[in-house]
């Protein structure tokens, strides 16, 4: 279930990539570089014809308009910007932890910025931020809008997309397979005797790593050999404990012969746990649990909830480390190759899935 680092790269004397300016902006749009100004300040008359041929400019080129002029010629800011789902998310706050851990050994600050689990939210703030010049900046994920995507690609400075592995990354990769995960623990479970195995998830929509674990579980069903897959889908991503009590509750109705499910993170599962607990199901015997995070809750709760870690702290570390090498690289006017660091993942198996013997033949608990 470890996955093994990439060879680190060398710099290579490849040049840095450069952010586009207003002159490009003022080039492409066939105006002056003042009257761009003014357009995207909003200073000063300008015709609709021209102020479309310089937005569209804009658009085309991935322009952001540098609000921190007249910060230092050396462009040294000394923040980078991190940008997260959620500040509620235990996990994605460890991984803040480590990154401004390794960050501040070089007097370096952070500055978050939070998507809500939307990639249009995502693409407003990594606008923002650009703004403001960061010396480089760190997302969650690997998908994005167009223009999102356009704007990092143009930024011309280091980005790092952690907690996933996209097909086509940016720049740097810190991160890990979702599927891949939920994979590793669908197998666990066949080999502890499960056979009927569902999955709880929030309803469809922008968090691409839940969507990616729900592949993996989809992928493993077939694998697997097992008979169908059972899909519970509630509650707009974040899924909380509170969204986990009705969902076990549809998946029992929907599929009373279902053995164990697998949710999405710990936190539903938590949920379902103490749902199951008020309605007289005990855990595993008549439905097992599994969830995804090792977060506090499932070490704490009773029975402890089997889940699987990714080193929520080791990605920030690591991509701390990584966007600090970058960022020196690009002050002595190269750009580091690009970089890919797979992160390991690891299945901890706890009380919620224990008490059937491995490799034991499934029959529906009453």
């Amino acid at each position: 279930m470890a996955r093994s680092r990439s060879p680190k790269g060398k710099t290579g004397g490849r040049p840095p990539r450069k952010a586009p300016t207003m002159a490009d902006v003022a080039r492409r749009a066939g105006v002056s570089a003042m009257t761009v100004s003014r357009t995207l300040k909003g200073t000063g008359p300008v015709t609709p014809e021209t102020r479309d041929r310089i937005l569209q400019a804009v658009e085309d080129l991935g322009y952001v308009l540098d609000l921190s002029a007249g910060a230092l010629s050396s462009k040294k800011t000394g923040f980078v910007s991190v940008l997260i789902p959620s500040l509620n998310n235990s996990n994605f706050s460890d991984t803040v932890s480590g990154i401004t851990e390794v960050l501040d050994t070089e007097g370096m600050q952070v500055l978050i910025g939070i998507t809500n689990y939307s990639r249009l939210r995502e693409e407003q703030v990594i606008e923002t931020m650009l703004q403001r010049r960061p010396e480089g900046i760190i997302v969650t994920g690997g998908t994005h809008t167009p223009r999102g995507r356009l704007i990092l690609e143009k930024a011309g400075i280091p980005v790092i997309e952690t907690w996933d592995l996209p097909a086509a990354p940016i720049d740097h990769v810190v991160g890990f397979s979702n599927a891949a995960t939920i994979e590793d623990m669908m197998a666990r479970l066949v080999f502890r005797g499960y056979r009927r195995i569902a999955f709880i998830e929030g309803e469809h929509g922008e968090d691409t790593r839940g969507q990616d674990r729900r592949a993996g579980y989809e992928r493993a069903v077939q694998a697997l050999g097992l008979e169908r897959a059972c899909v519970i889908s509630l509650g707009r991503p974040p899924v909380t404990m509170a969204q986990g009590s009705p969902a076990v509750v549809r998946l029992m109705e929907t599929w009373p012969e279902v053995e164990a499910v697998i949710c999405v993170s710990d936190l539903p599962a938590f949920g379902a746990i103490m749902e199951c607990h008020r309605r007289g199901w005990a855990v595993p015997d008549r439905l097992a649990i599994a969830g995804f995070g090792d977060f506090e809750v499932a070490r704490q709760c009773w029975p402890s909830i089997t889940t699987v870690s990714v080193g929520s702290r080791d990605i920030g570390t690591r991509a701390g480390a990584l966007m600090l090498e970058a960022i020196q690289a690009h002050h002595t006017g190269e750009s580091l190759p690009p970089r890919l660091i797979r992160t390991p993942h690891t299945l901890i198996e706890r009380d919620s899935t224990a008490g059937r013997p491995e490799g034991a033949t499934a029959g529906r608990v009453a």
